[in-house]
């Protein structure tokens, strides 16, 4: 049974009511385990010192951000399970969070109304979105275990594409021929079952720039 007065925390975010709201609200909950930070530098020498169970990092701290704390605790391989608070809605953020092996991401204006369930999936070794986010998690994830299948010249291009740029100028950027991009991009778009219709690859490209951008 989940019982919060058992769970040891450390609770770090560099806005002073924020931190003290988030600590009032898991003292609610009946977490008292509590050891508080102010910036990245002193939330890593209490997880390291203490060895909480769980740490809820800003992901926007001085010194060192929620991230670089969560990899640092990967390297000294720390077991505590890191929960990010974040008001980044973008992929590239959570699937840098996921990279580190980061246990859970919630959005700030979530914090209040989702950190316990937060807590305990967690807790129990399950990864935990915001709700207001996981369908397109989800969905971004499913595209990006798609672009596993691109060579790394082709995800490189696809990069591109998505960045509005087209052919030649990929190619005069690359220095290859513009019929080698023109192959690559026949490739992504067989590998990818894009629909082989005028413009459909920059298309899709631009509606998922933030998913292959943060590959």
């Amino acid at each position: 049974m989940f019982d919060p007065s058992e769970i040891s925390l450390v609770v770090a975010d560099d806005h002073p009511l924020l931190l003290q709201g988030l600590k009032d609200t898991l003292e609610h909950y009946r977490f008292n385990q509590i050891i508080t930070a102010n910036n990245g530098t002193s939330a890593l020498e209490a997880i390291i010192q203490s060895c909480p169970d769980i740490a809820i990092l800003d992901i926007e701290m001085p010194y060192l951000n929620g991230l670089s704390v969560a990899e640092e605790c990967k390297k000294r391989g720390l077991i505590t399970k890191i929960i990010i608070l974040s008001y980044h809605k973008e992929y590239k953020f959570i699937a840098k969070a996921k990279a580190l092996n980061i246990s859970g991401y919630i959005l700030k204006e979530d914090t209040t109304t989702e950190i316990y369930k937060c807590l305990e999936q967690v807790y129990y070794g399950k990864f935990y979105y915001s709700h207001s986010i996981t369908n397109e998690v989800n969905n971004s994830d499913s595209i990006a275990e798609q672009l596993i299948q691109l060579s790394p010249s082709e995800l490189k291009i696809l990069k591109l594409i998505a960045q509005q740029m087209g052919s030649q100028a990929i190619a005069e950027m690359l220095h290859i021929s513009e019929r080698t991009v023109e192959k690559h991009r026949s490739n992504i778009i067989t590998k990818l079952d894009i629909a082989k219709q005028a413009n459909s690859l920059s298309i899709w490209a631009a509606e998922q720039k933030q998913v292959i951008l943060g590959i």
